[in-house]
Order: structure tokens, then sequence, then C-alpha cells
């Protein structure tokens, strides 16, 4: 055995999105890059806002000493306290930008997060259908994830989470904007989840609630989008700019930590340290400064609306069971068959590529991601409709 036994029995899980894309690249060998139909991968094609990106030309061309230098692990305390006061816009909250930390993207922090907090064997709830990589990420530290299954509509049924905590249960993952749903939590179901959090915390037992929410902006319908922060006061936020700000190959996104939490130094400290020793050393230093001044800008979630409704009013047209989605940029319709994988298949055999329910604990479902460009959504309602014209004959 050349690798180890535990990596070997991950990649074994490894990601069907990455396995779609792959099948993508051969398809589109065959038959052409204008003919396959790709919803397999959340890539965005959105451009950063034009500012933004000026802002970054001015900014490489400055002739400024010390630009690309080592700076404090926790990140620039000029970014940190631009964020700080953003986040206290948004909560009416006194964040300081000591309990900021900059990271390399949400993926990052999740894992300075976990290295925090997590001992060997401790457990983290996660509500099913998830994001495969938070199962890769919470194992990278010894944790264990336990699944709580959703209700119907993938809302959160918080007697399942309710069962599924146990002694040794450490944190709740969220992910809202739901990746792979789209479905955003209500402040009354948050309500519910950190009402119990309580009880147990009054019990003796903390649960810290981790909230990803690197899709936050991307909201539909003047959906609100509640503050876990003032719900539950031990909150750990993690979030990025891949989506909001289209930067998903600078890998630049930041912790918030809770002001609420009681005595938070420790744990502040712990994940400044598990930020260097993870081997992330510090956030990407031009990313740090150019983000900070952007916090309150994003790209054109008008743009995404029309993608959502698009691909929307095609699936409900041809047949397939869907739940509309509230934000993010996916839509996980109800495979006609129950063999998500098998009906995968035969999406491909029309050149359309997406990614089986099951590769998000889900089966009989799948989903799509519709971040590229409208025309190639339009274009595939043809395809759409003979593949939901073979299933409604059935």
């Amino acid at each position: 055995m050349t690798i180890s036994k535990s990596i070997t029995k991950l990649m074994e899980n490894s990601s069907w999105i990455r396995a779609m894309f792959e099948e993508g690249e051969k398809l589109k060998k065959i038959h052409g890059v204008e003919n396959i139909f790709d919803f397999a991968l959340g890539n965005p094609i959105a451009e950063p806002p034009e500012e933004l990106k000026k802002e970054l030309c001015r900014m490489v061309c400055a002739d400024t000493t010390g630009m690309h230098r080592y700076m404090p692990n926790s990140g620039y305390d000029e970014v940190r306290e631009e964020i700080a006061q953003f986040c206290t816009e948004n909560t009416g909250l006194p964040f300081t930008r000591d309990h900021i930390i900059m990271t390399v993207g949400a993926a990052g922090a999740l894992n300075v997060v976990f290295k925090s907090i997590l001992d060997p064997g401790d457990e983290v709830i996660v509500p099913n259908p998830f994001f495969v990589e938070f199962m890769f990420y919470i194992s990278n530290h010894g944790g264990v994830m336990r699944l709580a299954e959703t209700k119907a509509d993938f809302h959160l049924d918080i007697e399942a989470i309710s069962r599924a905590i146990t002694k040794k249960t450490r944190a709740v993952l969220l992910n809202s904007p739901h990746n792979p749903t789209g479905v955003v939590y209500s402040e009354a179901e948050l309500k519910e989840l950190c009402y119990l959090l309580d009880e147990k915390r009054n019990k003796g037992q903390r649960i810290y609630l981790v909230s990803d929410e690197a899709y936050r902006k991307l909201l539909y319908d003047n959906t609100p989008f509640p503050d876990c922060f003032n719900l539950y006061d031990d909150t750990i936020v993690v979030t990025s700019h891949s989506k909001d700000l289209a930067l998903p190959g600078e890998r630049i996104g930041y912790i918030a930590v809770s002001p609420k939490i009681e005595n938070e130094r420790p744990l502040i400290g712990a994940m400044v340290f598990a930020n260097r020793i993870l081997g992330f050393i510090n956030a990407p230093a031009l990313m740090q400064r150019l983000v900070g001044r952007y916090q309150r800008n994003s790209v054109d979630i008008a743009s995404y609306q029309r993608k959502r409704d698009t691909i929307y009013d095609i699936l409900v047209e041809s047949g397939f069971e869907v739940s509309k989605p509230q934000g993010a940029f996916y839509i996980f319709p109800k495979s006609p068959i129950p063999d998500d994988v098998a009906f995968i298949r035969e999406l491909q055999k029309n050149h359309i590529l997406a990614v089986p329910g099951i590769g998000f604990g889900r089966s009989g479902y799948f989903r799509c991601a519709y971040c590229g460009e409208l025309d190639l959504i339009e274009r595939s309602r043809p395809a759409w409709n003979r593949v939901g014209e073979i299933y409604n004959k059935r």
C-alpha cells in the first residue's frame, strides 16, 4: 500500500461532482462543447464587479512597500476592522477585528474551525442532504459526521436533529442558502433549533452552531436571511467571496466569531493558531486587501434569478417534481425513477450533465447548477423535454 488506508477510504466516497465533471469533459470532446448542457459543477461564470477589478489593477501596480509580505496569521488589522464594522452593521453586535479571522475561503475556514473545536470522536450534526466536502472537513480533524434528515421540502427537522444529538456532539453545521437544494432556512425554524441547543447548554452541554454562509447574498424574491448571531450565543459564521464577488479561484474568506460567546479568547486564539499549523499560514495578501472594502458589494443577483426562473420553468414544463430555490445557484429535482445514478446516465444520453442526489446523501434526486450562461439553460429546453416525455409515458 503506497497511500494511507484513511485517504483510500475517503477517496472511495469521493465527490460525484468531480466524477460528473470528468464525464462531461469526455462527452464534450465527442460531441462538441456547444452540444453538451453542463449543469454539473458549481463553477460560476460571473465576473467580479468592475470597480473591484479596477481596484485590483491599482493595487498590483502601486509601489507599496511590504505589499506581499507576511502579516499576522489572523489577517491584516485594517481589513478585519472593515469586516467587523460590516458585521456590526448587519447584527447590531459589538464586533471588533479580533472576532474576525481571514481564511483561505470557506473551506479553509471550516477546517480551521473543526481543528479548533474537535477532539477525536467528537460529532458534528449535518442536515441531509449536504455538501459532500463537509464529510471530509470533519474527518480531517478526527470528527464524526452525524446526519439528520430534513423534511420533504428540505427544511430543518428539529426532532431529527434532537435525536442525532449525543454526549459527543460538539457542533451543528448549517449551510444556508443551501447546496444542493437552494433552500434558505427561515427564522422560525432556526429559533426552534437554537431553543434546542440552549436547552442542551442549560443541562451542561455546549454545542456550537457553525453557519456556512458562502451564498448569503444570493437570495431571490426578497427572501429574508435570518441572523444566527442574534439567535444563539455560541455561533461561528464562515463565509467566502467565491460567489458574492465571483472570486472562487482566489480562495478568500473569513471566520466571524460571535461577540456573545462566553470567554471567546481561547477559541479565537485556537483558530488563529490552527490557521497557521494547517499550512494556510494566512489568507492571500492581495485578496485580503481587496475584499475588505467590498463587503457591501456583490455580483448581479438579478441575473442569477433569471437563470433560476428559466431552469425551474423548464423542469416543471418537462414534468419534473421540484421545489423552487430561494437562494444559491442550485436546484434539486426529484428523479423520476428511484435509481438517481441510472437516471443521470439517461440524462447523459441526451447530452445533459447533472449530479446524482446520492452524491449529497439523498438518493432519488439530482442536482443542477445553474451558474453558467443563460443561453445554455435556454438551449437545453428540448433535451429536458425529451427526457421528461420518456418518463411521463411510463
